[in-house]
């Protein structure tokens, strides 16, 4: 994990510490894979998965936030990466997958999945790549708009 880039930072998997109407509002009207979502719809995915909030250290801001759908098993889903505007370019995004990574490790899941439109190098520089072979997954679209525009700034 870059320590470095987590300077002034701490990451805690503490549900009770999410600032749970920033990071609504963050994903609901910033997060091209987000938008509009409501906000029954975030607490019930906050309530079934395993949280990672990124703080500021010392006032506890948030900062960022991170997501997975996980058995801890056999299979996890990385998804709702964010870094809040203001501490974008810090190296923050990459830090907070880094962690969430080490966190799993012990868990020996046979993979970490996620999706993403425009931010493979972030994930490239900790280790995920494309599928080996996506002719094997298939998907069950039942609320799947297909693909995303993320609009004139690439989101």
């Amino acid at each position: 994990m870059d320590a470095h880039a987590l300077d002034g930072y701490e990451i805690s998997t503490d549900r009770a510490r999410l600032d749970a109407d920033l990071v609504h509002h963050w994903l609901s009207t910033d997060a091209y894979w987000a938008l509009g979502r409501p906000r029954e719809q975030y607490d019930r995915a906050v309530a079934g998965s395993l949280n990672f909030g990124l703080y500021e250290a010392g006032s506890g801001r948030q900062a960022g936030y991170a997501r997975v759908v996980t058995d801890q098993t056999t299979f996890a889903w990385l998804c709702d990466v964010y870094i809040g505007r203001d501490d974008r370019g810090k190296g923050l995004g990459t830090a907070l997958v880094e962690a969430v990574a080490e966190h799993l490790t012990p868990c020996g899941l046979a993979r970490i999945t996620l999706a993403t439109k425009d931010a493979h190098g972030v994930y490239e520089k900790i280790g995920f790549r494309a599928l080996a072979a996506p002719d094997q997954w298939m998907t069950l679209g039942l609320i799947d708009p297909g693909p995303m525009d993320p609009g004139p700034c690439g989101s």
